[in-house]
């Protein structure tokens, strides 16, 4: 009696997908997924499914139209953790596809410079600290003849010129004026892909002394002027403005809507030094953290639903996620806010962010 009941309810919640919008595309995404996994389950037994191409491609296909809460009720014989392999895989074939020539698509990536080239651009910066990436891949294409990249310059600069260096200059610029509290903020865009690949621009804001997380502003595929200002004005609403914010040189940020929303919010831009990723190095890095610890761990459906986990992330890196460059603490108390208490080894408990993502002890 308990089957049938059961069947009944799944019949009911069945008929319901059905009247939504999508719905038939939905169920008919699932019931594939489940029979193709008792496919791969009646295949000679092994230590694991063998999955072949066909497997991988189907999987993939059918995850695009089924909702992300849906994914680990359906997986039987996979781990969601494959599931997210499937869809970074797809991201990465539609950039591969769309901002490559046919002619390279199938060469293999560039290869690092040699042991004599990363020599002599070293050289370079030592004997003139001032020089850019750009500048000396242009002096070394004019020396030697050789044809190099301004970014093969900035990866072997970060690699053998880092800050640890004994010739490498002090405290950057940026370093300098953040030490005055509430001073300074850095802004920055990046993209990322949602479940059926529909690209998304977020905007980034975060305070340089205390590291905190300002707020978010979400975009679509194509923004201009007005969108970066009301994405700017909804990430920073209700928060005290700061004296300067620290932008690249990107053109999203030379738009006369955004040059005139700086001006009426009484905030002085700060342009970062051009070719030179390290003059900017706060914010870069909070995006590979974002992208590293949790958006490559997750889906998203939709602009809404970016919204609402990027404000979860952002309530757990200001409020319980420690920094290195912080001495362990969190930007909550760098930023003057009391700290939690202290929990105990012998009783304790744990506390879950970003729906069951990150697990941190607490005090019972």
């Amino acid at each position: 009696m308990r089957d049938v009941l059961l069947l009944a309810v799944h019949m009911m919640v069945t008929l319901v997908k059905l009247t939504q919008p999508g719905g038939v595309r939905s169920v008919i995404a699932e019931s594939l997924l489940l029979k193709h996994q008792l496919i791969i389950c009646g295949r000679p037994p092994r230590r694991a499914p063998p999955l072949t191409t066909v497997d991988r491609f189907v999987f993939g296909l059918t995850t695009m139209f089924v909702s992300p809460r849906r994914v680990e009720k359906l997986a039987a014989i996979l781990k969601p953790a494959t599931l997210l392999r499937f869809h970074k895989a797809l991201v990465e074939r539609k950039y591969r596809r769309l901002f490559s020539s046919a002619a390279t698509r199938r060469k293999p990536g560039p290869k690092g410079p040699n042991e004599e080239i990363a020599a002599v651009i070293l050289q370079i910066k030592l004997r003139n600290p001032r020089f850019g990436n750009q500048r000396i891949a242009q002096q070394i294409s004019h020396a030697f003849g050789l044809p190099i990249d301004k970014d093969v310059v900035r990866r072997v600069l970060a690699r053998y010129y880092g800050p640890n260096h004994p010739h490498a200059p002090g405290p950057s610029w940026l370093t300098f004026i953040a030490q005055a509290k509430d001073s300074l903020w850095s802004v920055d865009l990046f993209r990322c892909e949602s479940i059926l690949l529909r690209s998304h621009w977020v905007l980034v804001v975060m305070d340089v002394f205390t590291r905190r997380i300002i707020g978010f502003g979400i975009g679509g595929q194509y923004i201009d002027g007005p969108a970066l200002c009301r994405m700017f004005n909804r990430a920073i609403a209700g928060q005290a403005l700061p004296a300067r914010i620290s932008t690249d040189h990107d053109p999203l940020f030379r738009f006369h809507r955004w040059l005139a929303n700086l001006r009426i919010l009484e905030i002085e831009e700060i342009k970062s030094v051009p070719y030179a990723p390290m003059s900017h190095p706060f914010v870069e890095r909070l995006i590979g953290t974002i992208r590293r610890e949790y958006l490559d761990h997750t889906f998203f459906w939709n602009s809404i639903d970016l919204h609402r986990k990027l404000d979860a992330f952002q309530r757990y890196h200001n409020g319980v996620r420690v920094h290195r460059s912080l001495d362990g603490h969190t930007p909550e108390h760098r930023a003057g806010n009391p700290s939690s208490s202290t929990a105990n080894l012998a009783a304790y408990g744990w506390e879950c962010h970003c729906n069951g993502l990150f697990k941190i002890p607490i005090a019972a």
